[in-house]
């Protein structure tokens, strides 16, 4: 695991450190709560304690008495905000539930106080003597607890769009040579991001600035404006670095607006620092699922039919899912297709994104059936998915931009030995371990967004790139820096890059694994426009113009701009023939299918992001193969996991370095996914048990001995500007399936509902 990256293949930039690290390492990153703030109050959370029911007064006297309290905020005498529309409704926030606004209680967890003193220290301790009375009301948990409701996802969520099928399911399953059907289950889990869900607002006049660490911050500086009656050009959000978010911190809270409004009323910047423990229900998790997939088949491995029906839990006030079946329906060929996702509302939190939202709990369900219906076919698992590979999606028959799956599975089965692998489950053993060998396949919807960018040449080569991307871990300052130092021909350390701050050109939510195309595709197109002028300068001959635009075309990507044999711009001579010394260009980018509203959206911090499988004519997809060993000793049950591989083709890879350190932890949160872990209930009171990282259960070191990333040269010229597919989010798919696939073949029991336990093994 600590081996350096591979030398890069074609189509891959070169494998340069994060141009961020020295700053990490040292210390020198700032985050949202790092910022030095001029006389601050601290604001610590008190939350409920109940799931349902009524707050019936607050007992304050005790907590008024801690030395340096200088207020507390309670429904009773907080500012009433105005109403906030779900993110995954075309709003700004994760969750319509508004604390603060009335004694009514809808989920544990819920803030019913804010505390506010001199020092963190008192608020703490004040906030631990809040007393509150509450009136409490028997609440619904999850499946199977009384008082659920369940009706389908089309119709309630804007961003669900179809339950996809095609041809006659009914007919061809009843009439399919071979058979599978099978239900499936994945746990509640949480984000739980190293650095803790924080908020420092400060107003200068009526102008707000906050340090918060978010993945969208112009999202976040519109979604506050809305919440608060305000100007949105009188909010300015500031966000160097984000320490994970995972998806949790994509949406905007209910806490900002909140502690943005008591920072106004006490005239003095206010900070927020969020426990551990809060962080599981006033921010968004990944919900649980539960599933049921019918296969069905022709005796030579052909599919003839696929059903999948997803359940999944969402609050009783909004109707949020993921809807995984847009991608399940779309893996293989397949004649006869049906779906169906169903919103199952309990008294719980909003759910949220979290990494890969879809295709994680939904891709487990299909991968798991498909690994069932090769061995009742007595079929090598990966030739299956040969015999039902394609290039065209079954329900509209739109072809891939590109497809490498096969290829990620036959270069990842030779390198991990698959060959070795005995077809019998439970044929393989090293002394008092049961050896298994599990594969899935994994994907990931292309998709992208409208960005803006401003890009400043010298005439001594240094280069300032602004836009208003987010560095979560992701590598953006790194591959934004790239892609200007090779599109201007310049050392990548004369460029400087600006992100993180909603006072820079937009760009949309990192999520969905499309910074790196959007971005990307933005700044070359930036670039270009100073190359043009350049060009113009030097060479004003037509031809020479027109190749110079050819590089801003679809898919053009530094690579096969060089094959095109463009000549090297002469700075000084272009920056005489100009008569300056620095050139400057801002410019705007979408991608192909972006509605018209595009560039209006993106300013106004809304998104509309595109691609995947709900493009025009095309559907386009980053793809991989995961490879999991697992060992099973006999008599303990322990369940080890020695090697994990993965062999992924995502089109241009913009810094190898980078893209494996994104695969490699994917791989590793799969395994986590399938073994690990699960945010535990108690259905009694609708309440989360493990709400710490004592006892949510997480990989280490030891877990995960060997993680080994393949990346395979694949081009596409019909994505994006950058050639990119993104990657982020497509290395744990799929793992949580080919993990358990590796224990059916180590043990012969079959498990589906994941996290997998010792205590459920039969052997």
């Amino acid at each position: 695991m600590s081996t350096a990256a591979p030398e890069p293949k074609a189509n891959m930039g070169q494998p340069i450190p994060r141009y961020d690290a020295v700053a990490k390492v040292t210390g020198k990153a700032q985050y949202g709560a790092d910022v030095a703030l001029v006389n601050p109050v601290y604001a610590y959370l008190v939350t409920s304690s109940i799931a349902k029911g009524r707050i019936d007064s607050f007992d304050l006297a005790d907590a008024k008495t801690v030395r340096g309290v200088v207020d507390i905020v309670t429904h009773e005498n907080a500012e009433k905000l105005k109403e906030a529309k779900l993110f995954s409704n075309g709003g700004y926030t994760s969750s319509t539930i508004q604390p603060l606004k009335s004694a009514d209680i809808a989920q544990d967890g819920e803030i019913v106080a804010v505390v506010l003193a001199e020092t963190f220290e008192a608020a703490r301790q004040a906030a631990y003597a809040v007393k509150v009375n509450y009136t409490a009301a028997v609440p619904t948990t999850t499946f199977g607890s009384p008082g659920t409701t369940s009706a389908p996802a089309k119709g309630q969520l804007a961003q669900f769009k179809e339950d996809p099928k095609v041809g006659d399911f009914a007919k061809a399953f009843e009439s399919a040579e071979v058979k599978i059907t099978a239900e499936y289950g994945t746990p509640a889990q949480h984000h739980n991001p190293m650095e803790l869900f924080a908020t420092s607002c400060v107003w200068n006049g009526d102008s707000l600035t906050i340090y918060e660490p978010s993945q969208y911050v112009h999202g976040l500086k519109n979604g506050v404006a809305e919440q608060l009656g305000i100007d949105a050009d009188r909010v300015r959000v500031i966000n160097s670095y984000v320490g994970g978010a995972f998806g949790s911190k994509g949406s905007m809270t209910p806490r900002t607006a909140i502690i943005a409004s008591i920072a106004r009323r006490l005239g003095r910047p206010v900070k927020l620092v969020a426990t551990r423990d809060q962080g599981f229900t006033i921010a968004t998790f990944r919900a649980e699922t539960r599933h049921q997939v019918k296969l069905g088949a022709t005796r030579d491995g052909k599919l003839t039919s696929l059903r999948h029906e997803g359940w999944e839990i969402s609050s009783r006030a909004d109707p949020y899912a993921v809807g995984g079946t847009k991608t399940t329906t779309r893996m293989y060929e397949c004649p006869n297709i049906d779906s169906l996702v169903s919103i199952v509302r309990a008294d719980r939190n909003t759910p949220g994104f979290m990494r890969a939202p879809p295709e994680v709990p939904y891709m487990f369900a299909l991968e798991s059936a498909m690994d069932e219906l090769a061995y009742e076919l007595k079929m090598d698992p990966i030739e299956l998915r040969r015999v039902n590979d394609t290039m065209k999606e079954p329900i509209k028959g739109n072809t891939y931009t590109s497809r490498s799956l096969m290829a990620c599975f036959d270069e990842g089965a030779k390198v991990f030995g698959w060959s070795q692998r005995k077809a019998e489950p439970k044929s393989m053993t090293d002394g008092d371990w049961l050896v298994g060998y599990g594969c899935a396949t994994s994907c990931y919807p292309t998709q992208m967004a409208p960005a803006a960018a401003r890009v400043r040449l010298q005439r001594d080569g240094h280069v300032k790139v602004q836009i208003a991307g987010h560095e979560i871990g992701n590598g953006a300052y790194t591959v934004i820096g790239l892609v200007a130092a090779e599109r201007l021909g310049v050392p990548i350390d004369k460029v400087s890059v600006f992100i993180g701050d909603s006072d820079l050109p937009p760009a949309p939510v990192a999520g969905g694994s499309n910074s790196t195309a959007s971005t990307c595709s933005t700044v070359i197109m930036v670039c270009e426009q100073i190359r043009q002028k350049l060009f113009k300068a030097t060479m004003p001959d037509e031809t020479l113009i027109d190749k110079a635009k050819e590089t801003v075309g679809v898919g053009q990507t530094p690579v096969t701009r060089a094959a095109k044999g463009d000549r090297q711009i002469d700075y000084e001579r272009a920056f005489d023939a100009l008569g300056v010394s620095v050139i400057e260009e801002y410019g705007e980018w979408k991608p192909d299918g972006a509605p018209m509203d595009a560039f209006r959206a993106m300013n106004k911090g809304q998104m509309r992001m595109v691609g995947g499988p709900e493009m025009k004519d095309k559907i386009a997809y980053a793809f991989g193969a995961e490879f999991v060993e697992v060992r099973i000793n006999r008599w303990t049950h322990e369940i080890t996991v020695p090697r994990l591989l993965g062999a992924f083709a995502a089109g241009r890879i913009m810094n190898p370095t980078t893209a494996r350190s994104q695969l490699m932890g994917g791989l590793i949160w799969g395994m986590s996914s399938a073994l690990h872990e699960a945010t535990e209930l108690d259905e009694r009171y609708a309440r989360y048990v493990n709400d710490n990282l004592a006892d949510y259960l997480l990989p280490v070191n030891a877990d995960v001995p060997s993680v080994e990333v393949i990346m395979l040269t694949e081009q596409d010229d019909h994505i994006n500007p950058a050639g990119v597919k993104g990657i982020g989010e497509l290395g744990n798919v799929g793992t949580n399936a080919a993990v358990c696939n590796a224990i059916f073949h180590a043990t012969g029991q079959r498990l589906r509902k994941l996290p997998i336990r010792l205590e459920q093994l039969d052997i």
